[in-house]
């Protein structure tokens, strides 16, 4: 394979692997990102990246995955290192590694620290019986060497020598905290580079990189995703606005009118040249969401929450209620709580009525609360959503509660976080409910968003 022929196959590479994680990217900035590659060379690494993430990208949140992605298809080395010679093999090895590590981060020696993260993987990380290794482990090298241990090490080193001018204590730690981050990220793209090796980097790049926010799964995305998924409501949002939007406008058309249609055409020989639309007025629609807000299921329904409110202004009315085994309503507690995200799903622990006897989540009992207690709040022009994976903890599910809330109701969707082929395993009450309500996969942001936009009333 000539060179030529060996870039342009890692470029669709890298573009096919982006595209596999919901990346959009089209043929035009396909090329516009060729024409960089071959205007920047391939001499200045860094350069590169650049160049093809102002060519490839569209939002700042898709460069995590661009950058594990393009660590692959496009190394800064291949095979086991050259220089530095091999790693550490004993106890002794290793405490001197973590030496000469504290002083390249007191230091701030980037090119050092590189290189230690390289000797690193190769002394620390390997794994397996083949003369080489079987793979490498970036979390067995980091377990092994702990550079986080190395923090107050550093930080006095770095008073000692008097490198700590315009820090303050604080700044400094921080600061530190940040150089050990760096070289973690450092032993996981090395790790990651040498398994590609091995086994192929479009497998790598298919299953070992950690996806855009909008398609982590709800009940799977830690602290960190699910605040990083917050800050994108309201982008979806407005995308989301101006669909519905654009859907309110197509249903007030309505339908062809036959008979004035046919009295207009006399004037055209009998031809409807013309066809006249009855006009409709529909009243916007009236929203009820029933969530479910215990366990990981609350990051699911606190994410939608935020978002039907970000949305309000397209409904009429939108009330909202919360339930583990008792149901509050907690409208007010969202509008109020939306200037805070990231405390929403704590304060609607705290102020509302959501638990009686036990702590564990009671579809039935809910259900059969909301129904009594909150009747009114559903009516022929409301559309109720109930979000929640539907594990009754062997519970009742209470079939006729729900029965009677479809009577009232508009329509009734049901948003199940968990994947389809877990429906119905152990006490999951998913199937029963499906035979009375509509009930969607909503996995992660992306679907959420695909159903929003095509399920919600206008």
């Amino acid at each position: 394979m000539t060179g030529t022929t060996e870039v342009a196959a890692r470029l669709t590479g890298l573009v096919a692997a982006l595209r596999a994680h919901g990346l959009r990217i089209g043929t035009g900035e396909t090329v516009d990102a060729a024409e960089a590659a071959a205007a920047l060379g391939f001499t200045d690494r860094a350069l590169l990246r650049e160049g093809l993430a102002a060519t490839l990208l569209h939002s700042a949140d898709q460069r995590r995955v661009f950058d594990t992605v393009f660590d692959l298809y496009f190394p800064y080395g291949v095979g086991a290192p050259e220089a530095g010679g091999p790693g550490p093999a004993t106890a002794a090895d290793r405490d001197h590694l973590r030496d000469r590590l504290a002083a390249a981060l007191a230091d701030n020696d980037e090119a050092l620290t590189a290189r230690l993260a390289i000797e690193a993987v190769d002394g620390l990380g390997g794994y397996g019986s083949s003369p080489g290794a079987d793979g490498w482990s970036a979390y067995q090298t980091l377990e092994r060497l702990r550079p986080q241990t190395l923090l107050a090490w550093v930080r006095d080193d770095v008073w000692r020598r008097g490198g700590a001018a315009g820090f303050t204590d604080r700044l400094l730690e921080d600061e530190v905290r940040r150089r050990i981050e760096v070289f973690r990220t450092l032993v996981a793209v090395e790790a990651r580079r040498r398994v590609a090796e091995r086994r192929g980097r479009d497998e790598i790049a298919r299953r070992a990189v950690v996806p855009t926010a909008d398609r982590v799964d709800f009940l799977y995305a830690g602290r960190d995703r699910l605040a990083e998924l917050r800050r994108t409501v309201h982008p979806l949002a407005r995308r989301l606005a101006t669909r519905l939007a654009a859907r309110r406008r197509r249903a007030s058309r309505g339908a062809i009118d036959l008979r004035r249609t046919l009295r207009g055409s006399l004037s055209t020989g009998g031809v409807p040249m013309r066809p006249v639309l009855r006009r409709r007025r529909p009243a916007r629609p009236e929203l009820v969401l029933l969530c479910d807000v215990s366990g990981s299921v609350s990051g699911f329904s606190d994410f939608t929450m935020l978002l039907v409110q970000a949305l309000h202004d397209q409904f009429s009315k939108v009330r909202v209620f919360a339930f583990v085994n008792r149901v509050d309503e907690i409208t007010g507690l969202l509008r109020h709580g939306a200037a805070d995200p990231e405390g929403l799903g704590a304060r609607i622990r705290a102020e509302a009525t959501l638990t009686g006897w036990h702590g564990s989540s009671d579809y039935g009992t809910a259900l059969g609360e909301f129904a009594e207690r909150y009747e009114a709040a559903v009516g022929p022009r409301t559309t109720v959503f109930v979000l929640g994976d539907a594990r009754t903890n062997m519970g009742d599910p209470n079939l006729p509660a729900v029965r009677r809330i479809v009577a009232r109701a508009r329509r009734v969707h049901w948003l199940n976080p968990e994947p389809r082929p877990q429906w119905g395993t152990g006490d999951s009450a998913a199937p029963d409910y499906a035979e009375l309500v509509a009930m969607h996969e909503c996995r992660n942001a992306h679907q959420l968003g695909a159903l929003i936009s095509r399920i919600l009333p206008v």
